[in-house]
């Protein structure tokens, strides 16, 4: 068993077919599928069904790709004390975001300090819904992730804290607000963002014992705003999701009337040896929380 074996077999994983797993490796497809046979040869199983596609784990490939995984991240971070000791400081590193909030407002701020201070360390951006960043976390596909704090699964760093706000169409009676109740947004069509805070966003409504009129589920930030400028519905967002203004986008967030918060932070498995660089990558979030 070798180390481009166990790579050759998460990339299966991830790309769920041999020539998406080539492109990504920069190698040959039949050097793809010679790799992975020499591996269940040698393990005496077979860790993909290949009857199907795209093709799927085996049960026992679901069990031992978190190995691999492990496998691999313990090689990556002896690499990386290696270099370190050297006075070399290079390896890899994956980061999960999820939506607009960690990836626009919070991960470009926390980069730029990262790299100042560690210029040879690749930095990997995994983006997904906020559930997706959970099982990657779980699945240790990727280093660090953010998350919702607080949660009990993960070791945890909180990073910022962030308000809800309400979505409004800019020439609508309720953008004259200075405020707006979660019960006015009842009595007009809802839109529901379920890229990352649906959850949240619903308990804030399930608290209130009110239930919003969801007409449209939305994927896309920007799907949410164009309906919303549109006058097609309200909604509800997190503050730091927003892109930047100049006032003429069609719509506007006004505060809810009772603040409503949610805490970001950076989360890793609990029983996972951190390499260097995810090392180093916590140690800048510490120094920057300040900053948000």
């Amino acid at each position: 068993m070798t180390f481009g074996q166990l790579d050759i077999f998460v990339t299966l994983a991830e790309t769920r077919g041999f020539t998406a797993a080539a492109l990504r490796l920069g190698i040959s497809q039949p050097a793809v599928s010679h790799a992975l046979k020499s591996l269940e040869d040698e393990l005496g199983i077979t860790l993909f069904n290949r009857t199907v596609s795209p093709i799927e784990l085996t049960p026992l490939g679901e069990r031992l790709l978190s190995r691999a995984r492990e496998i691999l991240g313990l090689a990556d971070a002896m690499h990386q004390e290696a270099s370190e000791y050297r006075g070399v400081q290079t390896g890899r590193l994956r980061i999960g975001s999820f939506g607009a909030t960690s990836s626009l407002q919070i991960l470009p701020r926390l980069l730029e300090a990262f790299h100042a201070a560690h210029p040879g360390i690749e930095v990997l951006i995994e983006e997904a819904a906020d559930d997706e960043i959970i099982r990657w976390i779980e699945d240790r596909r990727i280093d660090l992730g953010f998350v919702v704090l607080p949660d009990e699964r993960f070791r945890t760093w909180p990073v910022a804290q962030d308000q809800f706000v309400a979505l409004v169409a800019a020439d609508s009676t309720l953008a004259r607000q200075s405020s707006i109740r979660l019960e006015q947004l009842c009595e007009m069509p809802f839109i529901m963002p379920e890229s990352g805070s649906a959850r949240i966003i619903r308990r804030l409504f399930t608290q209130a014992r009110l239930s919003p009129n969801v007409r449209y589920r939305t994927s896309q930030m920007l799907s949410t705003l164009t309906m919303v400028a549109r006058n097609q519905g309200v909604s509800v967002v997190a503050e730091m999701a927003l892109p930047p203004t100049n006032g003429k986008e069609g719509w506007v967030s006004k505060p809810l009337n009772s603040v409503r918060t949610r805490k970001i932070g950076l989360a890793m498995h609990p029983h996972a040896t951190p390499s260097p660089a995810a090392v180093a990558f916590v140690e800048v979030v510490e120094k920057s929380r300040d900053d948000f």
